[in-house]
């Protein structure tokens, strides 16, 4: 080293700070890249994703071959700047490159090129890759021995073995990443997909048709009185019974009934032919959650069904256009009205609410958060709640909001009166 001339050492320690700060810099740069974004571009054909991909399989590995890099063009600078300062300081050299050289490492080669890389992790993991990969190669002998005593300490303290492919997504985690999208996805695109998520937490009770409130026609009335009420109809799907609608027939198609009627003539019509049109009924048990009832519309072929309870009772009614919009929103006419018209603003700015309004639809047009793992309707909340059924102008605090009864009639709540603010 004496023969050496300090400005070829400055020189080299010069290009050792560099390479430093190559391999601090490309250290974070590789581990704060988005997973899934890099994999994506690794399936266009993104070469540098590719070369990225690959060394972030095995975490330890990278991590390995950048630290035994960097650890020794330190140590090397270390060196250098010892020789360096003893030729300017004398005794001094030694006290003097230990308190430099660690400023300038700290600023020039960790902190600048770190904080760099973590805002442009592409920009500079990509390029860099292209050295990381002639270098694992070549230091791989050592990377592995390495790697081989640090990976059994790990064992010895209960770390399995890492590797870059348990980055999975919880479906919470994976909210979260929708919400976060911001403006990549348009905002209607995040509502569908966190609703999506969202229906393994929703059941068919949630959203099915009250059995009071089902349109459905019995049977044994006059036939005449039948077909009127099936003229009618506001729907193309009708219910029909035998006197009590836990006696179900079927449901009939108004097109079929419009077949046969046409077919045979209406002289020679009767209920015989409405029978004839009844389709078989799919039955749903309460409780099944929107995600598994959707997979087997699908696979049943079916459109709609009767949700039962656990003896058999009828509870209600879902259809397949309920469960497309929970996750779209309306977009067809619907079996029950919707949320806008169940709640109509009044002049001092209150909220006149249809109680038979369901939880969850009166909760998503209040942006209130009234408990809905109990009763499905605001009617059956505040009867809980009362255990009782309330006269009119009561008033009650749910959930920290205050509710006023207004109308009550066939021993239901009709009507409730809320203010929004409140």
């Amino acid at each position: 080293m004496d023969d050496i001339s300090t400005g070829s050492l400055l020189l080299l320690l010069t290009l050792l700070l560099i390479i430093s700060a190559f391999f601090s810099g490309t250290e974070t740069a590789m581990m704060s890249l988005n997973r899934y974004r890099l994999r994506h571009l690794a399936q266009q054909g993104h070469r540098g994703a590719k070369r990225a991909d690959k060394l972030l399989q095995r975490p330890d590995r990278l991590i390995g071959l950048i630290l035994i890099g960097n650890n020794i063009v330190n140590i090397a600078a270390a060196s250098l700047a010892t020789i360096i300062c003893q030729r300017w300081y004398g005794d001094w050299g030694p006290a003097v490159a230990t308190g430099g050289l660690t400023f300038i490492v700290l600023i020039f080669a960790e902190v600048t090129p770190k904080t760099l890389a973590a805002h442009y992790p592409e920009k500079l993991a990509y390029p860099n890759s292209l050295v990381l990969r002639p270098l694992m190669t070549l230091c791989y002998p050592f990377v592995y021995f390495i790697n081989l005593i640090s990976n059994g300490l790990l064992r010895l303290m209960g770390v399995a073995h890492i590797d870059g492919n348990d980055d999975h997504l919880s479906p919470e985690e994976l909210r979260s990443v929708v919400h976060e999208a911001g403006g990549l996805i348009p905002r209607r695109h995040r509502e569908m997909l966190v609703s999506i998520l969202d229906l393994e937490k929703v059941t068919v009770e949630d959203i099915m048709i009250p059995r009071a409130e089902l349109y459905a026609i019995d049977i044994n009335d006059d036939y005449r009185a039948i077909i009127r009420q099936l003229t009618h109809s506001p729907h193309t799907r009708v219910l029909l019974y035998r006197d009590n609608i836990d006696d179900v027939v079927g449901f009939v198609h108004l097109s079929d009934v419009l077949r046969l009627l046409t077919k045979e003539g209406q002289k020679e019509s009767d209920k015989g032919t409405l029978l004839r049109a009844v389709r078989e009924i799919y039955f749903i048990p309460e409780g099944t959650p929107l995600n598994v009832q959707l997979l087997k519309f699908q696979r049943a072929k079916e459109r709609i069904g009767l949700v039962v309870d656990e003896y058999g009772d009828i509870q209600g009614l879902v259809t397949l256009e309920d469960i497309l919009e929970e996750i779209v929103g309306d977009f067809t006419t619907g079996l029950q009205t919707p949320p806008s018209e169940d709640i109509r603003r009044q002049e001092d700015g209150s909220l006149l609410v249809d109680a038979s309004i369901t939880l969850r639809d009166f909760n998503r047009e209040t942006q209130w958060q009234l408990p809905t793992d109990g009763p499905k309707t605001l009617n059956g909340l505040i009867l809980e709640q009362m255990e009782d059924i309330p006269p009119p102008h009561t008033q009650l605090e749910v959930a920290g909001h205050r509710l006023e009864v207004v109308e009550v009639a066939e021993n239901m709540v009709k009507s409730v009166r809320v203010n929004p603010s409140v």
